[in-house]
């Protein structure tokens, strides 16, 4: 009796052991990763005023959504708003009522982005605000690709809307035609002022900007049919050198050039919104060209890795127009 009631009681603790064991295969068990379905989320509010918590996007959505918020920075007075279709393609909305398309999603080479660009292939390479060494790698122009609806509707449809747009800039004794819109003529007055005072010291400076060699002129880009940035009054050529410009010279010539420009001459300007063309494959090195939505865009770059938090990451968000830019972009 006493051995059956052992044999009972070692069955039963057995038995608790065997019960016990399951319990913690299911503690332990690993759990399935989900992460790439839960919006990422910072639990905090955002400065922007609204809750981080944004949904996965992709790689093109983040680009595009960037892209917006440079234009909408850029051309505060010209901008209205931004629009998604009914096949979701993107509008960027003048305030005329125009509504200009984001990206056309077809493909091109770059003679077709050259002649018909949509915003997204104007936006497309990123402008670079460091110093180059060498000249760009072949069809590496950042800025040369543009949209002509966009640059119609901020400085003007027609040679006599233009015309009316521009104003006398003084830069050395010289008197240039530049267009008041969006402050492209108050960015050269000022950048032009910094030029003078640096080449009172600077035989060099001096002798790369004067006499200027033009900036409005209303005419199409040599062997093309599109128009220039200077049938515009955006865009000013300083003192010509016979290297200066891809047509005129070849790349070791470029490049003797791109070496011995005054890179304080570049600074002055870009800080002022304008890119410069000694920074294309097609180099014009003379050339400078007021385009805000470039130099916000690269003022601005972040490495994809670093969007994590929100898609606007690393965007100054002190003033209010930037916020509510944000909250438009975010509701398309």
């Amino acid at each position: 009796m006493r051995r059956l009631t052992f044999m009972i009681f070692i069955l039963l603790i057995l038995s608790g052991c065997v019960s016990n064991n399951r319990t913690n295969e299911s503690e332990f068990k690993p759990i399935e990763d989900t992460r790439e379905n839960i919006p990422i989320s910072s639990g905090e509010e955002s400065e922007a005023g609204h809750d981080m918590q944004v949904p996965q996007m992709d790689t093109y959505e983040i680009t595009m959504r960037r892209d917006l918020l440079c234009l909408m920075m850029a051309y505060p007075e010209f901008i209205s708003g931004i629009e998604r279709g009914s096949n979701d393609e993107v509008y960027v909305v003048m305030k005329s009522g125009q509504k200009i398309l984001y990206d056309d999603k077809k493909q091109k080479t770059y003679d077709q982005k050259f002649v018909n660009a949509d915003l997204q292939d104007t936006m497309e390479l990123l402008y670079p605000l460091s110093d180059i060494s060498k000249l760009m790698e072949e069809n590496c122009d950042p800025g040369r690709i543009r949209s002509y609806t966009f640059l119609k509707e901020v400085y003007g449809g027609s040679r006599q809307q233009i015309e009316k747009s521009l104003k006398g800039v003084r830069i050395g004794g010289q008197v240039c035609s530049f267009n008041r819109n969006n402050g492209a003529a108050e960015g050269l007055e000022k950048a032009a002022k910094e030029i003078i005072v640096l080449a009172e010291d600077r035989n060099n400076i001096y002798s790369s900007v004067f006499p200027v060699n033009g900036t409005y002129n209303y005419r199409v880009i040599a062997g093309t049919g599109q128009l220039s940035p200077h049938a515009f009054g955006i865009a000013i050529d300083f003192k010509s050198d016979k290297r200066d410009y891809w047509k005129w010279a070849n790349r070791e010539l470029g490049q003797q050039r791109l070496n011995e420009y005054p890179r304080e001459v570049v600074s002055a300007m870009e800080e002022k919104n304008f890119i410069w063309g000694g920074k294309w494959a097609h180099f014009d090195i003379l050339h400078f060209e007021y385009r805000p939505e470039l130099i916000i865009k690269a003022r601005n770059y972040v490495k994809e890795f670093e969007t994590g938090e929100a898609w606007y990451y690393g965007f100054p968000l002190e003033g209010a127009d930037v916020k509510s830019y944000i909250e438009i972009i975010d509701k398309i």
